[in-house]
């Protein structure tokens, strides 16, 4: 087996090459090992490998993880002609350069032209390969616009840079080249016409094998950011469909996607860049779950969170993947992605904004690693029993940390019989850790109740408690342990610790629970609840770096509450996601009253 990571910091790696009898090749993206503050107490597992891609060559393969369920991989290097018509010459620019070129410099031959100069191609016709810069836009359209022309011109010379036509000291495997030629269509639609006949012009006739598969490497990269115009999409479906190269036909289908699903709006991720350089047209994402268990899904440039959520609950059995996000923790921040983002976009975006906001002391490029995690997030309508595999990997583990944090309010008998079905999940029907439960309390009781007695007492109480349980699985402990939970008021709670000065009616040090019922305010030590604000009363927020700000009631004469806190984007998050929640559900009934 040859099997090659990917490190942000130094990009792919060979480990130990050898081919394996089906011509497979693994690629693994490394992640370092990094902590998941967003529900306090969760580790997350040790990272073996986020990403997995496939490099295919002539031969068909089997899914790269047969047992996590990955696609079938693609027959990527199999000759054969894309067109219909195995005679079909291939399509070029040349019709359409005539309407829609600019006319091509004027040629002066002198009177000592040699045979062999004469024989040199010519930049007349600009429709073709050249290992020359260009000094306008190839388009027309282009020539009076002064700023998007130049910007043109500096795309073609990142093109002639990344197909090594001409020098350059940057690195072809970063993203400096591919930034410097997608960034100005993805801002302006009018240059992504122009950046689709550059590319094509580069592919047309060039003799150069190495400039040329790059130059197929940056078409992959464009189908999958943006279209292009009407006129356009012809002149680019027919080039792609007359190619004989296998990435062509992979290239039109991601145009195809495009045309359907929508533009980027960010260049292409580092991890498309090297997958495309490697020769890989799928790329498998490492999702990490709160029952410390991960699976690959395939991930490619058209997949927006919402979809990869739908994925992910299809593959694990949920019977819905209503409530559920994806998180990336990059640095110390885990930020949900937005249903609707291009899973892409999310993560090139929020790369950019964390090496903007931490530059290096030396000047040279910070590089972060980031890893993936599918939660729950909106706990409106979960209730224990109704989902067993959402209860089982997701809802136990993320509800137990919070129990052993002591943020729930529990009686010591209620605490107990939580221990009991906590050892029952770890241990099973093996007595022979009961005996070491005084020295393992720190993970059975909450943490506020631990010395409400003592440990030969919680022994002896927790072990009645599991007694009375014999028989019962560890599934079926995960389920009971959620049930005495849920009749709780804090159930499904995403709780943050906060110092408030506003408002003297309440404790400085505060404990915050957001759930479906809408923003309670808890006493940090007696778990009093001291408030509970429904979102249909909470007028104003807003959030920073150090404060979470709450307006409750009419935005003049209502009560203001200002939190110090790290977490305001966390708790900004949540509130907007649970009030876009409730604001969609009032729309549904409305419409079905109106029906």
């Amino acid at each position: 087996m040859k099997t090659m990571w990917f490190c942000p910091s130094d990009g792919w790696k060979d480990k130990n090459i050898a081919w394996n009898e089906e011509n497979k090749m693994s690629l693994k993206l490394s992640n370092a090992n990094i902590l998941h503050p967003y529900f306090p107490g969760w580790l997350p597992p040790q990272p073996r490998a986020a990403l997995y891609c496939t490099y295919r060559r002539k031969y068909a393969t089997q899914a790269l993880f047969t047992a996590e369920g990955a696609e079938h991989g693609r027959k990527l290097f199999t000759p054969q002609l894309n067109g219909t018509d195995s005679q079909e010459k291939p399509h070029t620019l040349e019709e359409y350069a005539l309407d829609h070129f600019r006319p091509p410099p004027k040629r002066t031959v002198s009177r000592a032209i040699t045979l062999t100069s004469a024989r040199r191609p010519s930049n007349e016709y600009l429709w073709k390969y050249s290992r020359d810069p260009i000094k306008q836009p190839l388009l027309k359209k282009l020539l009076h616009k002064e700023e998007l022309a130049q910007e043109s011109v500096y795309a073609f010379n990142a093109i002639l840079k990344y197909m090594g036509d001409l020098p350059s000291r940057r690195n072809r495997q970063g993203n400096d080249l591919t930034d410097q030629i997608f960034d100005g269509p993805l801002k302006h639609e009018i240059l992504r016409d122009e950046i689709y006949c550059q590319v094509m012009k580069q592919l047309t006739e060039n003799r150069n094998r190495l400039s040329e598969e790059r130059g197929w490497e940056l078409m992959w990269l464009a189908t999958g950011l943006f279209a292009c115009s009407q006129n356009m999409v012809k002149e680019l479906t027919q080039f792609l469909r007359t190619r004989r190269h296998p990435i062509a036909q992979d290239s039109l289908h991601r145009l195809q996607k495009t045309l359907k699903q929508g533009q980027r709006k960010y260049p292409p991720h580092q991890v498309e860049v090297e997958a495309i350089h490697h020769k890989t047209t799928q790329i498998f994402h490492k999702v990490y779950f709160p029952d410390d268990t991960d699976e690959a899904f395939e991930v490619d440039s058209s997949t927006r969170a919402k979809d990869f959520c739908s994925s992910i609950a299809h593959r694990l059995n949920l019977k819905s993947s209503e409530g559920f996000s994806l998180f990336v923790k990059i640095a110390d921040k885990v930020i949900s992605v937005p249903e609707g983002d291009f899973f892409f976009d999310f993560v090139r975006h929020l790369t950019d904004w964390i090496k903007k906001a931490r530059p290096s002391r030396d000047g040279t490029t910070p590089h972060f690693t980031y890893q993936v995690f599918f939660m729950k997030k909106l706990w409106t309508n979960t209730v224990p029993g109704k989902d067993r595999n959402a209860d089982i990997i997701f809802h136990f583990h993320q509800e137990l940390p919070k129990l052993l944090r002591g943020y729930h309010r529990s009686t010591k008998d209620e605490a107990a019989r939580l221990a009991a079905l906590v050892y029952r999940v770890r241990f099973g029907e093996s007595k022979a850790e009961l005996a070491h439960v005084p020295t393992m309390l720190r993970d059975l009781i909450p943490a506020d109740l631990a010395k409400a007695q003592s440990t030969n007492e919680w022994k002896k109480i927790i072990v009645q408690h599991y007694n009375n349980d014999a028989g019962m699985s560890p599934e079926e402990a995960k389920i009971a342990f959620l049930k005495v939970i849920y009749r709780w008021p804090t159930f499904g709670s995403a709780f943050f610790e906060v110092k408030q000065t506003t408002d003297p009616n309440y404790p400085e040090h505060l404990l915050i629970a957001i759930n479906k019922q809408g923003v309670s305010l808890i006493h940090p030590q007696t778990k009093e609840i001291l408030v509970t604000n429904p979102f249909t009363r909470i007028s104003n927020w807003s959030s920073g770096n150090t404060y979470f700000h709450m307006t409750i009631g009419n935005l003049v004469r209502g009560s203001k509450l200002l939190c110090e806190t790290s977490l305001g984007y966390k708790m900004d998050d949540l509130l907007t996601s649970y009030i876009s929640l409730m604001l969609t559900n009032m729309n549904k009934q409305k419409t079905l009253r109106i029906k």
